[in-house]
């Protein structure tokens, strides 16, 4: 992972902290599993790299031996016309192309083995990351699992509260039902007997008595006056006799 990109992690990460207190498992899985795929792709763009520069010495290895040939030749020729120094000096700069191809060669071999080493490194950070990925599923098939069980406990217990209550309302309806009942038989029964109106009636027993001699009075002077009516009736037919 780069210099910049290993910044960039570390401002998200704090970011990630800052914006949210409570973690996401799931999340936070992913989240290193794609920083593990940046790896490998980090990886696979250095393998391409070295292949690259190793591809360019070796076009360039190749120019360098079809020249020390061509030099060769030269040499080979010149000697036939009997040019000693023209030989001489095809054979110098074949020797300094000799000297570039064993130098190449060596980087070449160098770039051969990082390459080597890059890709069996790619094998085992991609296995790896198949690894994780694999560990990963699992772990986020068990952390919404235990979630979904955590919700479901919760929604029991709250239903358990509810039913609870209702319950309880429906206790004190059954009390509130049964003393209604037992009002209505004591009142039949109070009925039924002719003491209702006795256990109705709220007056005081003194007023009860008052009320009755009232009563007892304005009967008796009514009588009186119906026979007071009757005897003047009775005096008027026989001074009429």
């Amino acid at each position: 992972m780069s210099l910049f990109r290993r910044f960039a992690f570390a401002i998200r990460a704090k970011l990630n902290t800052l914006l949210s207190r409570t973690s996401d498992p799931a999340a936070e899985l992913d989240y290193s599993y794609e920083q593990m795929r940046d790896e490998l792709q980090d990886v696979t763009r250095g393998i391409a790299d070295v292949t690259t520069q190793k591809k360019r010495l070796e076009i360039h290895r190749t120019r360098l031996r079809s020249n020390v040939k061509k030099h060769d030749t030269q040499a080979r020729a010149a000697l036939q016309e009997g040019r000693d120094d023209l030989a001489r000096w095809a054979l110098e700069k074949k020797q300094v192309n000799v000297s570039q191809i064993t130098e190449l060669t060596g980087q070449i071999d160098d770039l051969q083995d990082t390459q080597d080493r890059l890709v069996g490194k790619r094998a085992e950070l991609s296995s790896q990351v198949e690894q994780f990925r694999t560990k990963k599923e699992t772990m986020k098939a068990r952390y919404q699992a235990a979630e979904a069980s955590a919700r479901v406990s919760e929604a029991f217990t709250g239903a358990g509260d509810t039913m609870a209550d209702v319950h309880r309302s429906i206790e004190r309806a059954t009390e509130r039902t049964e003393q209604m009942e037992a009002r209505a038989a004591a009142l039949e029964e109070l009925e039924s007997s002719g003491q209702l109106e006795s256990v109705l009636d709220d007056g005081d027993s003194i007023d009860q008595e008052l009320d009755r001699l009232s009563s007892e009075r304005a009967v008796e002077n009514e009588l009186a006056t119906l026979r007071a009516e009757m005897d003047e009736r009775e005096a008027v037919e026989e001074a009429a006799e």
